[in-house]
């Protein structure tokens, strides 16, 4: 193993880390993300998800040995989280590493008082005793949990109601259809506004979205009722869902759970042995998605004299932070 001097931290420069990052969790992906470090597809959703403030991605820290990553501390939409991505023979820096996203990845509430959310995978008893020395308290409403799906098991039989048909974006690409299923599906109120059609564009921007795993159900007037979001890693040889939405007019109905079961076998058809979605609604547990472990919310508050008057806000909406504020619809 290579000495603690020859570790060099440096800040994340973009566009060229993304790739470089991204490979270095497809590398030390384990089995049911054991590692539990980030799916390398939870990664590139968050560089194309609008929500995501990439005027501070340079605050985001990588450690390198040798001029390979060995970690890598980042938030994933805004300031005021961290997740912690750890090569499994330098955990070592793990507390370094804290002390970083302290200093760097801190947000405000509104009374002006800093605070950082740290996840932590509820089976890292040595982090989880770290967190909890320096004064982090749990917060269970953020918890991040984790499911995945045996492929090699049959998938449910679906059957759509008359006058609703299944399609990619591959067949129909409407940014229009896609902004409206998206927006009432996560339960915004009234018509979708106009200029979110370019936030539409930007989350099919990154290098391996693929139009032909993004499923729909089409309605009869031709608008989107359903939408299931699928990605492909082809190394290890998963599926990753995100996001799934369902306008509100057509719930109850399986088109959530037909759009997902497609989107997998399509993945199945490519390669893919396992699937694994960031819920643990029974929506997802009814196709059979088995939950593997939770990431634990620990918060501080960075600043003494007391306790705090407010609460940090909750996590503005991303589609995974969205679809964890509102529930994924089926």
């Amino acid at each position: 193993m290579s000495s603690k001097l020859s570790i060099i931290l440096r800040k994340y420069s973009s566009p060229d880390d993304f790739k470089s990052v991204g490979d270095f969790l497809i590398e030390h992906f384990q089995p049911e993300n054991k590692d539990g470090n980030w799916l390398q597809p939870a990664w590139e959703y968050m560089h194309g998800h609008p929500y995501l403030d990439e005027s501070s991605l340079d605050k985001i820290g990588i450690w390198e040995d040798g001029g390979k990553i060995v970690s890598v501390v980042h938030y994933e939409h805004r300031l005021g989280e961290a997740f912690f991505e750890i090569h499994p023979d330098y955990l070592r820096l793990k507390p370094v590493m804290l002390e970083y996203a302290e200093d760097h990845l801190y947000a405000e509430t509104g009374t002006g008082q800093k605070y950082l959310r740290a996840y932590v995978n509820e089976s890292d008893l040595e982090f989880k005793a770290l967190v909890k020395s320096r004064g982090y308290a749990i917060a269970e409403q953020y918890t991040r949990p984790m499911l995945q799906f045996s492929i090699l098991q049959p998938l449910p039989e679906i059957h759509l109601p008359d006058g609703l048909q299944m399609k990619s974006l591959a067949e129909d690409n409407d940014l229009m259809k896609i902004h409206r299923v998206l927006w009432r599906g996560f339960n915004h109120p009234g018509d979708p506004p106009e200029e979110g059609i370019k936030d539409r564009a930007k989350m099919q921007s990154t290098p391996n979205f693929r139009k032909n795993l993004t499923i729909v159900v089409e309605a009869p007037n031709g608008d989107f009722a359903s939408f299931c979001g699928m990605w492909y890693e082809p190394v290890n040889k998963i599926a990753y869902v995100e996001p799934v939405a369902t306008d509100p007019d057509f719930r109850r109905m399986g088109l959530g759970k037909a759009a997902v079961c497609e989107g997998i076998r399509r993945c199945r058809d490519l390669g893919a042995t396992v699937a694994f979605v960031g819920s643990d609604q029974e929506f997802y547990k009814s196709i059979g998605f088995m939950k593997i472990f939770d990431a634990n919310c620990w918060i501080k508050y960075l600043q003494s004299g007391g306790p705090p008057r407010a609460h940090p806000p909750r996590c503005p909406p991303r589609a995974r932070q969205l679809q964890r504020a509102l529930g994924r619809q089926g």
